[in-house]
């Protein structure tokens, strides 16, 4: 069995088994097409084996694996690139050069692959490539955005309304957490959990097996914008593998957070902390390990 046109207008009700897909030349609102009308346009048919895709979706892709599900209102464009078993919720805007793994869902509202914007507001110039991947069986929450330049590893939850900037990346079966903002040209590990309206700032590095708790805020510039931005000056905070972060912590530009360390709610960080130390207070200071009792 074959559908007509899925992605156009006033076309047949999607396909339950193997659906067309027109790419290309998409006629006028409203207009139905046989098979061979679409040729008049030069649409291409793409053909999905056991999916369904929402006659009110527009699809421009060829590279539609088997098993997909998209939404009405869905966009997909052309030169994107979609696995099996992807589900794709409405509303959802998956641009050019974006790469969705495996059994990846994406929740409604979301945008995958943004082009950053300056508007002539920002100091520091936008060096991007257009292209993301997601990787297999990740999570993408409703009204998450993700910009150009990001790969995302396996597993991986990004939770309802999180932002990521170009040139980051993030590792296997982490969180970013709901409303949570990661800047440009971070290293986020795997299996770290960054909780929800936390900030880290753009060229921040964060392990593996990480834990920051919500409301973290972290900033990247101590000369508050005065001098422009500079690259060579201007860098997040470094956490290594193991730390912990406790809610509403600061950490200032260029601090490192030493293996294994953890910082308290509330502490403020203007100093380099060392391996499985324990900071609290603010601004924060050492204190003997045996405060922290497992």
């Amino acid at each position: 069995m074959r559908s007509p046109v899925a992605g156009i207008s006033g076309t047949a009700p999607a396909c339950h088994y193997l659906t067309y897909v027109a790419v290309a030349g998409v006629p006028p609102h409203g207009l139905q097409l046989s098979g061979r009308e679409l040729g008049r346009y030069n649409a291409k048919e793409v053909y999905v084996e056991s999916g369904t895709i929402s006659k009110m979706a527009v699809v421009e892709t060829e590279e539609v694996g088997p098993n997909v599900t998209i939404a009405e209102f869905a966009v997909v464009r052309k030169g994107a690139k979609l696995g099996k078993d992807v589900v794709i919720h409405p509303f959802v805007v998956i641009e050019s050069g974006v790469t969705i793994g495996d059994g990846v869902e994406i929740f409604p509202g979301a945008y995958i692959g943004k082009e950053p914007k300056g508007a002539g507001a920002l100091a520091r110039k936008l060096v991007f490539d257009r292209h993301v991947a997601i990787g297999a069986n990740c999570c993408i929450g409703p009204n998450a955005v993700i910009y150009c330049d990001v790969e995302i590893g396996e597993s991986t939850l990004i939770g309802d309304g999180a932002l990521i900037r170009e040139q980051t990346r993030v590792g296997s079966r982490s969180v970013i957490g709901v409303y949570a903002g990661v800047g440009y040209a971070c290293r986020i590990g795997s299996q770290t959990k960054i909780m929800g309206y936390t900030g880290v700032a753009g060229k921040s590095t964060v392990g593996d097996n990480v834990f920051i708790s919500g409301g973290v805020l972290m900033t990247n510039d101590n000369q508050l914008g005065r001098k422009g931005w500079r690259e060579d000056e201007n860098f997040g905070a470094t956490i290594e593998d193991g730390a912990m972060i406790g809610a509403g912590a600061i950490l200032l530009p260029g601090v490192v957070i030493g293996k294994g360390a953890i910082v308290g709610s509330g502490a403020m960080i203007n100093t380099n902390v060392k391996p499985d130390a324990l900071m609290l207070a603010m601004p924060a200071r050492a204190v003997p390990r045996e405060w922290h009792k497992e």
